[in-house]
């Protein structure tokens, strides 16, 4: 039987040059189609790809190497939070790019065109972490992480139902929230 992602996170964290490698060879196909259902949600003409998230992502990882890691769900759940960053990063220096370009699309057009980018949801997380951090948390690892309730339920040690109902609370006060842009 193969050793399962729990033990090759151990190894990592011991300092093992091989663990990362097989960790990388357990997770990377979960973590490339994760990519590229956030990239998909993208607008379109989006410049990075889901091999390219998912590359960035491992360049990042070696700065969490000492963390005590419980297993599978708690990995991709880091590696959502990460993936999340890094497409922030991307919108953000996109933006900076046009604008300096002198080809800053006029706000209310771009939103009509695209609907609310990942800048938007990322503002609407934030404000929601500020007054419900646990919540925010939640919709980081199902939208983020694609974790299922049970699997968030067991990262966060909370009840199902009560990630159940903190899901529901977070997805109706995004909704709203975003809305506005």
């Amino acid at each position: 039987m193969e050793p399962s992602v729990t033990f090759w996170l151990q190894r990592w964290h011991d300092g093992s040059d091989v663990a990362l490698e097989e960790l990388t060879r357990l997770v990377y196909d979960d973590l490339r189609r994760l990519a590229a259902r956030y990239l998909r949600d993208e607008a379109p003409g989006h410049t990075l790809q889901a091999t390219a998230l998912v590359h960035e992502l491992y360049l990042r990882m070696a700065s969490v190497q000492e963390m005590d890691w419980k297993g599978r769900a708690h990995f991709i759940s880091v590696a959502a939070r990460m993936m999340r960053r890094i497409l922030i990063d991307h919108a953000r220096k996109r933006q900076a790019l046009k604008r300096d370009a002198g080809h800053a699309v006029p706000a209310q057009a771009a939103l009509d065109a695209a609907g609310p980018d990942i800048l938007d949801v990322n503002s609407a997380l934030d404000r929601l972490a500020e007054d419900y951090p646990r919540h925010a948390r939640i919709v980081e690892l199902r939208f983020f992480g694609g974790l299922a309730a049970p699997e968030i339920a067991e990262v966060m040690d909370l009840s199902l139902r009560t990630v159940e109902r903190d899901w529901q609370f977070a997805k109706a006060w995004l909704q709203q929230e975003v809305s506005r842009f």
